[in-house]
């Protein structure tokens, strides 16, 4: 069982790397260390800001495997909308309706016709002894016209993978997991245990 820190305090994420990596890793997050807090995304792309977030809980947990993840959003109407601002498309601390309602809005105004779309993850892992992997994955779809679905999080109520004529968020979690941006991308990091 190897040990692993995700730089994450989003519960959905968690959730996603304890169900897949439930046979060989022992999660712990950010949530469990006092002296830290996560840095700012200030990043042009998702595995700079992935890279910013693992090297900051590096610098504060010695023992392990360090993983951070930056995952959005990109959509092809909206020349890659909202990208690596996916979390705070609405504003700072706006809730995952607010960003799905602007997205929808968005396309709606600028290009209803193509609703083309994808998910994109960036790791940046480091091992025990430092050495610094990156993993990014994509994952091929749409944008659905209205919000569907209770399962999951963030933008899955939305988004129709290539192929389904149902959202991921109606699809649910063990779809999600085996088959999204985030699942292909922890697969990879199992291998590297």
């Amino acid at each position: 069982m190897v040990k692993l820190w995700v730089a994450t305090s989003n519960k959905g994420k968690l959730s996603e790397f304890k169900n897949i990596l439930m046979d060989v890793a022992d999660i712990h997050s950010p949530a469990e260390l006092s002296s830290y807090s996560s840095p700012k995304e200030t990043g042009t792309t998702f595995v700079e800001n992935a890279r910013l977030k693992a090297k900051s809980l590096k610098a504060v947990v010695k023992d392990g495997w360090v993983v951070a993840d930056d995952s959005g959003i990109v959509v092809e109407g909206l020349n890659g909308l909202p990208g690596i601002h996916s979390a705070r498309y609405a504003g700072e601390k706006a809730s995952d309706a607010e960003n799905v309602a602007k997205l929808l809005k968005m396309v709606q105004i600028r290009t209803p016709a193509n609703r083309q779309a994808k998910f994109v993850c960036a790791f940046v892992v480091y091992s025990p002894t430092g050495e610094e992997h990156v993993i990014e994955t994509e994952f091929q779809g749409s944008l659905s016209l209205k919000v569907s679905g209770k399962a999951g999080f963030g933008y899955d109520p939305i988004f129709i993978p290539e192929g389904e004529s149902k959202t991921l968020a109606e699809l649910g979690a063990a779809f999600k997991n085996q088959r999204s941006h985030r699942a292909q991308a922890i697969r990879a990091l199992k291998a590297l245990f």
